[in-house]
């Protein structure tokens, strides 16, 4: 049975991710409908105020009974009433027997209360199932709705000597087109964008999601940080000073409550520095192309002051490699120790 499980929640997060960017600030979530082994519907969560996933995945059952069916949710089905009515309800009217969740909802207000209410009902449930997968499909849903906070990722691309640019600012491009695609992913999910001031001075970047046609698709919050914002003024970006870490905890607050879920941060080297100093930074991903650079003056991914020794170092875990082409996408999760290893 746990294999079985384990196969039917992998089929829900295959639904899950198909609501990529659209969900914010709702999670990405995905159900499947199976009875006596066999697929009988699915469904996944599209956009806030339409139907959750198990809803979808009921109604894509059509005529086929539901009655004994078991449905298998990447998260806890909600159990209140919001925008939409409790998925919980539609369970308990599909006559559905048993329920399998991947990860438990992160909101102390909900977490655990649809198992009772379930389970009150007669309906078996069972739970975690791939809580590990289901649980990082929606880091950024669950440390916003636990702190308030978006959830913060750190893209960058560098040479294999970690460079991302010439002393003069030349940059593109330093990776192939596999993995600019993926930049494109990342912005899709993202509700805001984030870059340096000299980036932008030299780059003149747009931070849109754009099709392979070069056709605007999606606009997020664009974002520039720089020490003197009086100095910018062009439509469409916002821009902000960030010196101290209490900046950085500020600015976060105020984008949470905007429902800002996910920033995305895409450099240069002092903006990483600052960030990851200030404690900001949950995430990175690097791309890294097989060239090597050189210069002792060309630009490096992350600069900053100068570390006195590697005790000074940001520490990673949760390691995840993966090729795009000829590039390496190295993504993690940064760990900040109280005390340092060497």
């Amino acid at each position: 049975m746990r294999d079985q499980d384990q196969f039917w929640m992998k089929q829900a997060l295959r639904e899950a991710v198909k609501g990529w960017g659209t969900t914010n600030p709702n999670p990405l979530v995905g159900a499947v409908v199976v009875r006596d082994g066999k697929l009988i519907g699915k469904g996944y969560h599209i956009r806030p105020g339409e139907g959750h996933a198990e809803v979808n995945a009921i109604a894509n059952c059509g005529r086929k009974k539901t009655a004994g069916a078991t449905i298998y949710v990447t998260l806890e089905p909600c159990c209140t009433y919001g925008r939409t009515p409790p998925c919980t309800e539609a369970i308990i009217k599909a006559g559905i027997t048993r329920v399998v969740f991947g990860c438990t909802d992160p909101n102390p207000q909900h977490a655990g209360r649809a198992v009772r209410i379930l389970e009150q009902n007669g309906i078996e449930v069972c739970y975690p199932v791939c809580e590990k997968e289901c649980r990082r499909l929606n880091e950024p849903f669950f440390k916003w709705i636990t702190t308030g906070k978006p959830y913060v990722l750190l893209k960058m691309a560098e040479t294999l000597d970690g460079k991302i640019a010439t002393e003069n600012g030349c940059s593109q491009w330093i990776t192939g087109a596999l993995a600019r695609k993926r930049v494109q992913q990342l912005r899709k999910r993202a509700d805001a964008v984030m870059g340096g001031a000299e980036t932008f001075r030299l780059d003149h970047p747009r931070f849109t999601v754009r099709d392979a046609h070069g056709n605007t698709l999606k606009t997020p919050r664009r974002i520039i940080v720089t020490h003197h914002p009086e100095q910018f003024e062009q439509d469409g970006f916002d821009f902000v000073s960030l010196d101290h870490s209490e900046d950085w905890d500020r600015y976060l607050c105020s984008l949470g409550t905007e429902k800002i879920t996910t920033l995305l941060i895409e450099g240069g080297g002092e903006l990483a520095a600052s960030a990851l100093a200030a404690g900001a930074v949950d995430r990175v991903e690097f791309h890294i192309a097989p060239k090597i650079l050189g210069g002792r003056d060309s630009r490096s991914s992350v600069a900053g002051t100068n570390p006195g020794s590697l005790s000074e170092s940001w520490h990673l875990e949760d390691v995840e490699l993966r090729k795009a082409g000829t590039d390496l996408i190295y993504s993690a999760r940064v760990k900040y120790n109280t005390e340092k290893d060497l």
